[in-house]
């Protein structure tokens, strides 16, 4: 039995936020329609690799789905959704403010239809000035601290490659799902979720507002930089945090031969040792973390003259023997090809119908008594016949009638 068996979705959500949210329910068992207009999902088409076949974007975000279409301009349209809202757990959407509204179905319809109905909206913005905003994943991140803080001091703020303000905020909305339905089961009501992609990577970002705060008792120590005004400056590859770290270079030298290197108080005699400077064990300019504070950037140069004569893996190696935090840079070809995670149903394979085998990450939530099959994302409208009966009792003739509307 799967952790969310029985449970109903009727997910409204398209391109990433929304769809990355629902994959992770259908992963853990919920049964996710995936209701979509006529035309579908808008990322189905969009940077395609295999002609006339759904997207790596589309079907990535989409796995473990059934699809449905509906045609949500006309009355037959709506009259069907309704009996579908009726007989769902869950509603997603990440449309514009105020889009289902103007469809009909404010929160006070729904929550007429379906007293038990959790609704959870993504947007980009709160309540406030920016309500009406568009958002995509890096103008989050650009609202939201990331990129003020992400970068060298002497560069402009960057984007980070992580998708923290679509992803990011997906994850946050299954979160509050749960929470909903864990509620619903002790109160029989259901009730709004709402999360704004602003407030997602805020929320990730709250390091760097702990550090705003500290900027009031002088320059952050920790930091490389030498200079500090009166916000949190963008620090490079420092760690932030109580102990200091920085990638260095490795050889033979290309764009991702570097090591990612933590060093802790008991890790300062090993590397020196392995760097060939024992003397600096005990030399009361480096023996200590406060001392090597004041001199990190020369500490971390002594240390990447050691590394740039080995490839990350064997300075990977060296450093574990010794118990040192680190981890090699790994690029999105030796992430795809690592076999470990593959091992870790992390790197999955998945037939689709159209495309054949494509690889998507799996389901990084592990549970002991509900295992995760990945299956293929679904054609569009692939299961509007057979949930259409499931659900409704339509049968083949008034299918056949709804297609000739237009509202399938």
């Amino acid at each position: 039995m799967s952790a969310l068996e029985g449970v109903r979705v009727l997910d409204m959500t398209h391109v990433q936020s929304g769809p990355s949210a629902t994959q992770i329910l259908a992963w853990l068992g919920a049964d996710v329609i995936k209701l979509e207009a006529p035309t579908g999902d808008i990322t189905r088409k969009q940077l395609r690799d295999v002609d006339d076949a759904d997207s790596l974007y589309f079907t990535m975000l989409n796995c473990n789905k059934r699809s449905i279409t509906l045609n949500m301009k006309s009355d037959e349209g709506k009259e069907i959704f309704t009996r579908l809202v009726a007989d769902s757990d869950v509603l997603v959407e990440n449309f514009g403010p105020g889009t289902v509204d103007r469809m009909g179905f404010t929160w006070d319809k729904l929550q007429e239809i379906n007293p038990r109905l959790i609704y959870a909206s993504i947007k980009g913005f709160g309540d406030g000035p920016y309500t009406h905003y568009k958002a995509y994943e890096v103008v989050a991140q650009a609202m939201g601290g990331s990129m003020s803080t992400t970068g060298f001091d002497d560069g402009p703020p960057l984007a980070t490659g992580a998708q923290i303000g679509d992803s990011g905020t997906g994850i946050h909305t299954v979160a509050g799902i749960l929470a909903a339905l864990l509620q619903r089961g002790n109160t029989g009501r259901g009730q709004r979720v709402s999360v704004a992609m602003q407030h997602a990577v805020l929320n990730l970002c709250r390091v760097k507002l702990r550090d705003q705060q500290r900027l009031a008792g002088g320059p952050l120590r920790e930091y490389p930089n030498s200079e500090f005004g009166d916000e949190v400056p963008r620090s490079g590859n420092a760690s932030g945090g109580g102990q200091p770290g920085w990638a260095v270079r490795c050889a033979p030298g290309g764009p991702n031969d570097y090591i990612y290197v933590i060093v802790q108080p008991q890790g300062w005699a090993p590397i020196a040792r392995l760097i060939g400077r024992p003397e600096l064990i005990d030399d009361p300019d480096w023996a200590t973390p406060e001392a090597r504070l004041s001199k990190l950037d020369k500490m971390f140069s002594m240390i990447e003259e050691w590394t740039l004569g080995h490839d990350k893996w064997s300075v990977l190696a060296r450093l574990n023997e010794h118990n040192v935090p680190c981890g090699p840079i790994l690029s999105t070809k030796e992430i795809i090809e690592d076999s470990s995670l593959a091992d870790n149903d992390m790197i999955v394979s998945v037939d689709h119908p159209e495309r054949g085998e494509f690889k998507t990450v799996g389901c990084p939530i592990k549970l002991s008594d509900s295992p995760v099959r990945v299956e293929s994302s679904p054609l569009l409208g692939q299961h509007t016949a057979e949930v259409f009966a499931e659900r409704l009792g339509i049968d083949e003739t008034e299918l056949a009638e709804l297609k000739a509307n237009g509202v399938i």
